[in-house]
């Protein structure tokens, strides 16, 4: 494959693996499944281990299946370095694991996916404050911003109301005030938006969600998109600081949060990631297509009290969505009118499938308040905006028809 020619998003990833050579011709980068690796001269395992020459140590901080996925999520969001962990959280918990520490002071979007909502709540009871704002509103970020903010924290689009951030002006506000940002891209994923183009410093992408794309395999990603000045970062360790300062953040969190936390992705998990990532955006595209079109079913029907989806003119953000994003994504939630149970409702479904996942190949469909964002309690979730009849649909790329019958019969019932 030519160094020499710009591909395309899917060209690229495609390929990607072929761009260095592949053991017996193979087309995909092999399972590797040793945690071991040797050298027939000890001098180069010293040297590997003391980061003078590319090479594998131990299992835990790298493999060379997981390696060829992390070169592909790299590709994905034009980044200069990616790393690869079990899951999403786990890479999200890698921020706090190796970047901060006791007194330092994180600015969070308010709209957050719950279980990373939990982690802040974790961190601030580890010495490390947690200022949680709407962030659809740059001007709530800049307030809350302290001289021992370390970062600044945002999904791209919230799970499960869809709020999206001020994306943009937010990345503005952390370049002029030396933050690092940090952007959740799972929801939108690398095909719809590059969060490098608004000035995020790390990207978070959960590997699990539509660029694994057939609920098989969990994973996690951060890219380092190499925006950040890494050498005014005060949390570097002195021995990080002898990398180029564009590879010291990259090189603590791997050290820190692989290597000592052990939050490792396994090569059987990264092989499957790898070959669904091929299709991300074919899938994404008929995604998006199929939620737009459910969405403008479900605004159009009397028996619905709210639709909430980026997509929609009627969105708060959907100004920001046409200006940044491709699409409006697979991600959507509803509210059902008074009187219309939603566990009833759910059950009259044939195709959407109750379920916690998101980004499957198949229409998933879950009541947010009873199940994922229940222990976090009613006063909370009146805050966030969550209804207790909210239902999260995450979209899948069956036959749009079909689909909309299925939600269209289920109202009728």
């Amino acid at each position: 494959m030519s160094e020499q020619r710009n591909y395309g998003f899917t060209t690229t990833i495609l390929h990607n693996d072929r761009r260095k050579a592949i053991e017996q011709g193979s087309l995909h980068k092999p399972i590797h499944t040793s945690v071991a690796f040797g050298y027939g001269d000890a001098r180069q395992l010293a040297s590997v281990f003391q980061g003078k020459e590319p090479g594998f140590r131990y299992g835990r901080q790298g493999n060379p299946t997981v390696a060829a996925l992390e070169d592909k999520i790299t590709k994905m969001e034009d980044g200069v370095a990616s790393l690869c962990f079990g899951t999403g959280m786990a890479a999200i918990g890698a921020l706090f694991q190796a970047l901060l520490r006791e007194g330092d002071h994180i600015v969070s979007s308010s709209f957050l996916f719950g279980n990373t909502n939990s982690l802040w709540q974790t961190a601030a009871g580890q010495g490390v404050a947690v200022d949680m704002v709407d962030a659809t509103d740059v001007t709530a970020v800049a307030a809350a911003l302290r001289p021992e903010t370390r970062l600044v924290f945002v999904e791209t689009v919230a799970n499960p109301r869809t709020q999206v951030a001020d994306l943009a002006r937010i990345g503005q506000l952390c370049r002029e005030r030396g933050i690092l940002y940090v952007v959740d891209n799972t929801m939108t994923t690398p095909w719809l938006f590059r969060p490098k183009a608004v000035g995020a410093g790390l990207v978070v992408n959960s590997l699990t969600k539509s660029i694994g794309g057939h609920g098989i395999a969990l994973g996690g990603a951060l890219t380092d998109t190499g925006l950040f000045d890494w050498s005014a970062f005060p949390n570097i360790a002195d021995n990080f600081r002898k990398q180029p300062s564009q590879a010291q953040g990259m090189a603590q969190l791997r050290a820190k949060a692989l290597r000592d936390f052990g939050a490792a992705l396994g090569p059987e998990a990264a092989h499957h990631i790898a070959v669904g990532a091929e299709t991300l955006a074919l899938r994404m595209e008929r995604t998006c297509a199929n939620a737009l079109a459910l969405a403008t079913m479900l605004e159009a029907d009397e028996r619905v009290a709210a639709v909430h989806y980026p997509g929609l003119a009627s969105h708060p953000q959907h100004g920001i969505t046409r200006e940044l994003f491709k699409a409006g994504g697979s991600l959507l939630s509803f509210e059902l009118n008074d009187g219309i149970d939603c566990f009833d409702y759910l059950n009259r479904l044939k195709l959407a499938i109750p379920a916690s996942n998101l980004g499957d190949t198949r229409t998933l469909v879950i009541p947010v308040a009873h199940t994922i964002f229940f222990e976090m309690g009613a006063e909370r979730r009146a805050s966030m905006g969550i209804a207790e009849s909210l239902i999260r649909v995450s979209v899948g790329i069956e036959d749009t028809d079909d689909l909309l019958e299925d939600f269209r019969a289920a109202l009728s019932s």
